[in-house]
């Protein structure tokens, strides 16, 4: 009976991260489709960005807010809804033959894409109570989260090149549907803690009204008009009034929509603001090096997949087979550092691609060193993020894992891409030749990339705490994971 339950866990966790990929997959996806999207729609350059920022603004803003109604109504209810508003939302995408449709489609994409992915990591964290498991589940749910752009690259260019656009929005159809059916009939039903004295309805309110304004500005105006720009100062300034108004109004409510307790825990600040750099410098390297690959050495859509193929097999490799003995043998913390410091010496290495740059001699170490420096960061990084959370607070601390991961990504890619055009046109009007200035402004962000991370080791360093897994995880017996598993199931 103990082994067909541990099967059903496993088989449940495959099954949680699949309806994870499927959103993943999509970001990617629609990317590398811009192109072909803009040409069959008759977008303008200006108008296709909402093809992207449509999605951004309702999943960033809506991820918190749906990791605790996970927590209050029922985590597997929040995901199997956001699974069928995803599904019905995608077929919408692919049918569409006008930009308000398919815009207003990658809207609702967005919200079931962030009910779907906020409550996954509160999940495990319930089903795998046992340290050394819960290390191996996580992982998992990190190789996806990470892997699966880049797998997205090179599934965008095939089925892109292939069939059509249309079809990188119909294929998350049947995939919807299988994860559905099955989560349904292999995830536990589980009930929330309950509203209590009644829904923190103003709480909820302020918290999506002000991500939604900050995800708004970052992909808007901070892009299109500067920084500096004065409707993105006024912006800005709004979203940080709301959320001003949202700590106040939680740390007063009786039955708050996010306790303010969860942010007490030293490595669950220290691991969300970590997590918010780190990512931040990675998108600009996934998304500029794309760029690069593409502008400057001149690949085509399928060869900058394949390119970015060697990260994600390092990454799956190491974060399905050693993270976990890692991060149980020596700590989160310890096993975080060294992957915080190659992916920072992977955006360093970067800054040294030359125009006529040769893939192995300038663009795989650069893979090899980001792979495993994600799969060794990634899994620490949520293991000491979910670290501080009791199991009535576990969704909210999935949601905010994602949060800081969606909205450090649009913030860093923003920040990263207006430096690297304004460093272009500078160049050019030194008397650069195109490559050169597109390449040179490539690099100016890959070392503003390499800063973030380094701010990220400094909060590492200073921030977080050891965790004693060596002498605890690492020493822990089989009658005490056995302990564990019948103390989930009893609570179960």
């Amino acid at each position: 009976m103990t082994t067909d339950t541990d099967r059903s866990r496993w088989v449940a966790l495959y099954v949680l991260c699949a309806g994870v990929l499927m959103i993943v997959l999509d970001a990617t996806v629609v990317n590398v489709a811009l192109p072909s999207i803009q040409n069959d729609l008759g977008f303008s350059q200006s108008s296709l960005a909402w093809v992207v920022n449509a999605y951004l603004i309702a999943f960033g803003g809506l991820l918190l807010l749906a990791g605790r109604l996970g927590d209050l109504i029922s985590r597997r209810g929040i995901f199997l809804a956001g699974l069928a508003v995803f599904t019905a939302a995608s077929l919408l995408c692919g049918v569409a033959d006008s930009q308000e449709l398919l815009v207003g489609a990658r809207f609702v994409q967005g919200v079931g894409g962030a009910m779907t992915s906020a409550v996954v990591l509160g999940m495990i964290v319930t089903m795998f109570p046992a340290p050394r498991e819960q290390a191996k589940a996580i992982g998992v749910f990190s190789f996806v989260a990470s892997a699966g752009g880049t797998i997205g690259l090179l599934a965008g260019g095939i089925i892109t090149e292939a069939i059509n656009w249309h079809w990188i929005f119909f294929v998350n159809i049947p995939i919807g549907i299988a994860t559905a059916v099955l989560a349904r009939r292999l995830v536990e039903k589980d009930r929330g803690i309950g509203f209590g004295k009644g829904a923190d309805v103003l709480g909820a309110v302020l918290v999506t009204s002000s991500l939604m304004l900050g995800v708004y500005t970052i992909v808007k105006p901070a892009a299109e008009d500067g920084w500096g720009a004065s409707r993105t100062l006024l912006l800005g300034a709004g979203a940080l009034a709301l959320l001003a108004v949202f700590v106040v109004r939680e740390a007063t409510a009786s039955n708050p929509l996010i306790p303010l307790r969860i942010f007490r825990s030293r490595n669950v600040s220290g691991a969300n603001a970590i997590q918010a750099l780190i990512v931040a410098g990675m998108f600009g390297l996934f998304f500029l090096g794309a760029l690069y690959l593409q502008r400057v050495l001149g690949y085509d859509p399928l060869e900058i997949g394949l390119a970015f193929l060697p990260a994600t097999l390092i990454m799956g490799t190491l974060s399905l087979r050693y993270s976990e003995r890692l991060i149980t043998r020596f700590g989160a913390r310890t096993t975080l550092l060294p992957g915080l410091v190659l992916v920072m010496a992977g955006l360093l290495l970067f800054t040294r691609a030359p125009v006529n740059g040769a893939y192995l001699t300038h663009v795989f170490p650069v893979m090899v060193m980001l792979g495993t420096g994600v799969a060794l960061a990634f899994p620490s990084l949520m293991t000491l993020s979910m670290s501080g959370a009791t199991k009535s607070d576990a969704g909210l601390a999935s949601g905010l894992v994602n949060t800081t991961l969606q909205v450090g990504g649009a913030l860093g890619l923003a920040v990263l891409a207006t430096v690297s055009a304004t460093e272009t046109r500078h160049l050019r009007d030194s008397g650069e030749s195109f490559k050169a200035a597109l390449n040179g402004g490539y690099h100016l962000a890959y070392m503003i990339g390499a800063g973030l991370v380094l701010a990220g080791i400094v909060i590492a360093a200073v921030v977080l705490e050891p965790t004693p897994a060596a002498a605890t995880a690492g020493a822990q017996d089989e009658r005490e994971a056995a302990a564990a598993e019948g103390a989930y199931s009893e609570a179960a």
